[in-house]
């Protein structure tokens, strides 16, 4: 008899779905009292080696909104290469397969260091493009410039003001799309205009508007993207295409502006957001929207590279990527190795030797009867596709059962959350299963079509007489990774306080549900061991990046919750509970608790956050690496010491994505806050008294250690006025 936890694993490893609940409550009210809401987190490219793709593509009608496949009852004429649909009578022909596009879009009001390091990683990123990509470049500053690349010899380009909001319709006509086969002046396969894009890249001068004294550059972002999109828009349409942004500082001027150019105004801050005083942010952010939504009807992604050391307006431009499945990366500067390879792992290639990137995906959900589908939380968009399974109680973004993902890597992972709707006078028949159909549709690098289907399904349980059960299939990893993304996805909209309400109260409502304990007796309180870590994920998750802005810039807020809502389970959990590693004389490294007794002056620490990795040497190993014992040859094994953390690091920056910051810190270092403010503050400069010599560091907080918490929520869960 397999245990749940194999089960839950067999499962993941076969389907790339992890369940909240591995058994299904048979009826709506039972499923509303479990507090966790019946859902999975579902990885629809999750790579599988041993499943060869089916050699030919799909066939699919082109009514939009029929796209049934070609079957056995439709009518073919072989001679003409037209068939006609059996359920809409359309006629269909196929069309030649398009290539991938890549429209890069390009910051020239840089430091001149910055600009040189950019314009080689984009000069580099050419090589690694299949040669039939089509590709186009779009620079900008104060004005913007579309450069032909199709002619030879001369260097020719379209000027746009960067004041002058315009329409597509105008766009097209003012670069003279209306006539057709006009995209190969300004898109054209690298293999065409290698030679020619890489002169003109080595060639790109910074914005040469004068900056005054006490003035930002000019910078025209508004209009740069709106053109990008416009082009794309009006050539290829439904076609994958990624638009690739390069922005070193905010939006200055014109449509979409964040600051206006006087550096003695900064940059808006949450306080100023707070205070309703940030004067550009609702004008600009509903520009960006406006863009974003153009891009995901065409299936276009949207990636912003943004390396600066002040905020560049990632806040008001975080829809842009968030809503087309676009990259987010933020790095101080082009010139870093973090910005250079995490750009170069854009292009990583698969066990075939092809892109990690697909496009113009489409997933639909299909549901048994006794389930409806309430929404997803993901780097998704919704298709409005009505009709009998989905729910009126949406969560995430709900209301249909299709959404569009225009770019889906192996790990983009999405959220999906099912409402019970059977009623409880009518439960579902013991032995029955309710199922789950999920359709992928979406062009694979290589160009073709492709369908990947999952189909799950669990056992019906009556929570009455099998309630323990049910308790024994809670995944409370996946579980912890949903509610997360539940309250990520509030904090876009709703005040962090209220947020942290909300996840208090489900938690506690959990505590009620499942704990066993005497009424108004906190000692007495119990989890079992399917529940044991799932108030210590809701007590990290609490002090994380995700809900809690302090210390962080809105960009940097904006930044976090956009990795969080689409990376897979793994790296979800990294992120609200960071993993610490031990480092010792006494045997090899070990993980140890995510708490400030794990702190000892004879260890090295390494943390990994997901978005950074920390080395924290320990006060006595950082006087013998100041003293430099390591040199010496007689402590051979101190110097291996300092290496095993290096070592093991180096094997997470080499794959992850993006590349996380790498921070080597010590004892009383100024950057050790990045250790200090994750751990669980067990020892605080409030109950040091208690607090002897070999048991860790004192950390300067008012933040409530995770006893204190644990504590207050038994109290709340046993209590019997609640």
């Amino acid at each position: 008899m397999a245990t749940y936890q194999e089960f839950i694993q067999q499962n993941e490893d076969r389907d790339g779905v992890r369940c909240s609940w591995n058994l299904w409550p048979s009826s709506r009210l039972e499923a509303t009292r479990l507090v966790v809401p019946v859902s999975c987190l579902y990885t629809p490219l999750k790579e599988r080696p041993d499943l060869p793709p089916v050699q030919y593509e799909p066939v699919l009608c082109s009514r939009a909104n029929c796209k049934a496949v070609l079957n056995p009852l439709c009518q073919v004429d072989f001679r003409a290469k037209i068939w006609a649909c059996n359920f809409c009578f359309q006629r269909n022909s196929r069309g030649p397969p398009t290539p991938l596009i890549f429209l890069y879009v390009v910051d020239t009001c840089l430091e001149e260091e910055d600009l040189q390091a950019l314009k080689e990683s984009l000069q580099m990123s050419l090589s690694l493009l299949p040669p039939n990509a089509l590709v186009g470049l779009i620079t900008f500053g104060r004005m913007i410039q579309i450069h032909e690349l199709s002619c030879e010899g001369i260097a020719k380009s379209y000027v746009f003001r960067g004041t002058k909001e315009l329409t597509p319709k105008q766009i097209q006509e003012m670069l003279g799309l209306m006539k057709p086969a006009t995209s190969g002046q300004f898109l054209q396969p690298v293999q065409a205009v290698d030679m020619n894009l890489t002169d003109l890249l080595g060639e790109l001068q910074r914005d040469p508007w004068p900056v005054p004294q006490g003035k930002r550059p000019l910078r025209s972002t508004g209009i740069a993207l709106s053109i990008a999109i416009g082009l794309l828009e009006g050539t290829f349409p439904n076609t994958g295409a990624r638009v690739m942004l390069f922005t070193g500082g905010p939006p200055t001027q014109g449509p979409g502006m964040v600051v206006g150019d006087e550096l003695k105004t900064p940059i808006r801050s949450w306080h100023d957001i707070q205070k309703d005083n940030a004067r550009h942010l609702k004008k600009a952010t509903k520009y960006y929207e406006a863009l974003a939504n153009r891009a995901a009807v065409n299936g276009h992604s949207v990636d912003i590279y943004a390396c600066a050391l002040d905020q560049t307006g990632l806040l008001e431009m975080k829809c842009l990527s968030n809503l087309t499945g676009g990259h987010i990366v933020m790095g101080d500067s082009f010139n870093t190795s973090l910005f250079k390879q995490t750009f170069q792992r854009v292009f990583s290639k698969d066990y075939n030797g092809e892109f990690r990137m697909a496009f113009g995906g489409t997933l639909e959900v299909k549901t048994s009867r006794e389930l409806k589908i309430s929404g997803a939380i993901g780097p998704c968009v919704s298709l409005n596709t009505k009709g009998p399974c989905v729910s009126d109680n949406e969560m995430g973004v709900g209301g249909t059962c299709q959404w569009k993902i225009c770019s889906l890597t192996p790990a983009t992972t999405l959220a999906m959350y099912f409402e019970v709707v059977n009623q409880h006078n009518a439960p579902v028949p013991q032995g029955g299963r309710g199922a789950v159909q999920f359709v992928t549709q979406y062009q694979h690098s290589n160009t073709q079509r492709r369908i990947r289907v999952t189909t799950i399904a669990r056992n019906w349980a009556d929570a009455q007489s099998q309630i323990q059960h049910i308790e024994s299939s809670f995944d409370q990893e996946a579980s912890a990774v949903l509610m997360a993304r539940l309250g990520v996805f509030r904090a876009f909209s709703e005040e962090g306080p209220d947020v942290l309400r909300w996840l208090d109260r489900q938690l506690i409502r959990l505590c009620q549900k499942f704990g066993q304990f005497n009424k108004d007796d906190q000692n007495s309180f119990r989890l079992s061991e399917s529940l044991s870590l799932y108030p210590q994920f809701m007590f990290h998750l609490r002090r994380s990046p995700f809900l809690q802005v302090f210390n962080n810039s809105p960009d940097e807020s904006s930044y976090y919750r956009h990795h969080f809502v689409r990376q897979d389970l793994t790296q979800s959990l990294i992120m609200i509970q960071p993993i610490l590693y031990s480092y010792s004389f006494y045997g090899p490294p070990e993980p140890v608790l995510l708490d400030s007794s794990s702190i000892l002056p004879d260890r090295i620490l390494l943390m990994d956050t997901f978005f950074q990795l920390v080395i924290y040497h320990g006060e006595t190993i950082a006087q013998w690496r100041k003293a430099g014992y390591q040199e010496m040859a007689e402590y051979e094994n101190f110097k291996q010491l300092l290496q095993a953390p290096l070592d093991d690091a180096q094997e997470i920056l080499q794959t992850r994505f993006p590349m996380p910051r790498y921070i080597d810190t010590e004892h009383g270092g100024s950057q050790a806050r990045f250790l200090l403010s994750k751990v669980n503050p067990s020892q605080t400069h409030n109950n040091l008294y208690a607090w002897g010599q070999e048991s860790g560091a004192p950390i300067l907080t008012d933040d409530v250690s995770l006893q204190v918490f644990m504590d207050h929520l038994k109290k709340l869960a046993v209590s019997s006025a609640a």
